[in-house]
């Protein structure tokens, strides 16, 4: 009888836990999925805390969980994906994740071996490694507006230098 209790109780535990990755998934714009080995501490926790400045979350949780809530979602491109040592990145937009990932490895070449981006969730849409690698290399959205601001902005700076120019001269 006592058995039978336990046993309820640790499948209720893993609903529980795939209800929180399924809750976490829908909340997210990306989840990245990050294969890493022997991690110091010191590398986790410095990873940790790069993602929460940035508003995303680094978890490990297994895979089997992981590959439940994704089922339960209707997508099961990740089923290769999810083996092995894999920590899950939930992140507020598309890049920041992938882009956290390369800029740790460059600053840090011994991470290159570490941690390796194996795919990733975003939009509603399966990722490989490539594709995580091509998403890393764009800018966050804040980048991209103030570059696209300072386009905008260049025309009407030179406009009225050169109307100053003109103005000047006549004095």
């Amino acid at each position: 009888m006592e058995k039978e209790k336990k046993i309820s109780e640790n499948r209720r535990a893993k609903m529980a836990a795939v209800e929180e990755i399924k809750e976490k998934i829908g909340n997210s714009k990306s989840v990245v999925l990050v294969h890493y080995e022997k991690l110091t501490v010191l590398e986790v926790t410095d990873l940790r805390n790069r993602f929460k400045n940035a508003n995303c979350e680094y978890k490990v949780y297994k895979n089997t969980l992981v590959r439940k809530a994704f089922d339960e979602i209707g997508v099961t491109d990740f089923d290769n994906d999810l083996n092995g040592a894999t920590a899950f990145v939930f992140c507020p937009d598309e890049t920041s994740g992938c882009s956290i990932i390369a800029k740790s490895v460059k600053e840090n070449p011994a991470l290159e071996e570490k941690i390796v981006p194996k795919s990733a969730y975003v939009g509603g849409a399966y990722v490989d490694a490539a594709g995580v690698k091509k998403l890393a290399a764009i800018p966050s959205r804040e980048v991209l507006i103030a570059k696209m601001l300072g386009c905008l902005q260049a025309p009407i700076a030179n406009l009225a230098y050169v109307l100053n120019v003109i103005a000047g001269q006549k004095s």
